[in-house]
């Protein structure tokens, strides 16, 4: 099997694990006794971790090779999950959520992994194929998540779930160290020498001005998109009455319109018409998308929102992902994407922060219409990234 394949399958057990709590965290939150002004603020601390740790994570990818970071995060993750399956309390769920966040360096990782194992013209389809692994998880982790916890949010069982979870990312460890051969060997970091230490990973985006364009709508996009995934299962519980299980449901129908957006059709169409154009138009779709469930009452607008969320995620995804790696230089591959994951990993400290007292306070629809308030203007800055000769 080629090592693209292994790394496809990797990360799709790893980010089960992450799926597998998705629509689990804000009804253990509510079992513990937290409102929806609480309960996105939680969400939060995991990227907050995740932020600070994941150019560090990147870095040390540059230096050490990429194996190891891959189990380092997943080994952290598992033990999170095992904490979240006993934990008691806000405070153990808290703790939880501290330790993932902070061990997360797998996904700057496999995309640096990716992008080392692939030359420009694929470059697009070797990132979709990690997108797509992502998406899978996020697909099945959530269905999977839903249907060990139960349908019913006053019986639902936590425990399995977060067992369930921490087993997958221990499967995904136990891979890399069988099969997944290092992709930035000693001979190639010989041959690369790494980014100067005094660079630090924000320091790489204030001289390229393409880059930090990039890196500012995924910024945007992606609080748009946390806004989102925070309230989803707040609102259909309180709208709706939806429990786990449905939710999970609704969650494995966005997953699998991602994948088969980035499992194919995306490299495709960037082939035929660029990385730019199928990335302005992934987010006008996903605008359209946010639109209809600001609108949504019932169950065909919501699904309606769902299939224009899931087809324009799996389209701006990878070309944004694409259009950034194509900035960095072989000996800095894992810091500058590093650095556009932690990106998104500040977005999704903003988005949940805002997003309970968005609902609270103003109306229930107030998330998705802040959704499109923020990512209407991810469109002019991709529009103005113009990629540099060559690349």
């Amino acid at each position: 099997m080629k090592p693209l394949h292994v790394l496809f399958c990797i990360v799709i057990a790893d980010l089960l694990g992450f799926g597998i709590i998705i629509p689990l965290f804000p009804y253990i939150a509510v079992r513990l006794g937290a409102t929806p002004e609480r309960i996105t603020p939680l969400l939060a601390v995991y990227s907050a971790c995740q932020f600070i740790a994941a150019p560090l994570w990147g870095r040390l990818s540059d230096r050490f090779g990429r194996r190891p970071i891959l189990m380092s995060s997943m080994f952290g993750a598992a033990l999170s999950y095992v904490m979240l399956a006993f934990g008691t309390s806000m405070s153990w769920l808290l703790a939880s959520r501290i330790l993932g966040g902070a061990m997360a360096g797998n996904i700057a990782a496999a995309f640096a992994y990716a992008a080392d194992v692939t030359v420009n013209e694929n470059r697009a389809k070797g990132l979709g194929l990690v997108g797509a692994a992502i998406a899978i998880g996020f697909m099945l982790g959530p269905a999977l998540g839903g249907v060990l916890a139960g349908p019913h949010p006053q019986a639902a069982n936590f425990t399995l779930p977060a067992l369930v979870a921490a087993a997958s990312s221990s499967l995904g460890l136990l891979a890399v160290w069988l099969w997944l051969p290092e992709s930035h060997t000693p001979d190639n970091r010989a041959r690369h020498a790494p980014v100067p230490r005094r660079r630090i990973a924000w320091d790489v985006i204030a001289t390229r001005p393409i880059l930090a364009r990039l890196i500012g709508a995924v910024l945007l996009i992606t609080i748009a998109q946390s806004i989102l995934e925070s309230i989803v299962a707040i609102w259909a519980m309180d709208q709706l009455g939806f429990g786990p299980r449905p939710v999970g449901l609704y969650l494995l129908l966005l997953g699998a319109l991602v994948v088969a957006m980035q499992g194919g059709a995306a490299g495709q169409l960037t082939r035929r018409f660029g990385e730019k154009a199928v990335a302005v138009t992934g987010v006008v779709v996903y605008i359209a998308g946010l639109v209809a469930l600001a609108a949504a009452r019932d169950l065909p607008l919501l699904l309606l929102g769902g299939i224009l969320v899931g087809l324009g995620t799996g389209a701006y995804q990878p070309s944004l992902s694409s259009l950034a790696s194509k900035q960095a230089g072989a000996n800095e591959r894992g810091l500058v994407m590093g650095t556009y994951q932690s990106a998104t990993s500040l977005a999704r400290i903003i988005g949940p922060s805002i997003s309970g007292a968005l609902y609270a306070s103003i109306a229930f629809n107030a998330p998705f219409l802040a959704g499109v308030a923020v990512t209407l203007p991810a469109l002019v800055l991709i529009a103005g990234a113009q990629p540099r000769a060559g690349s």
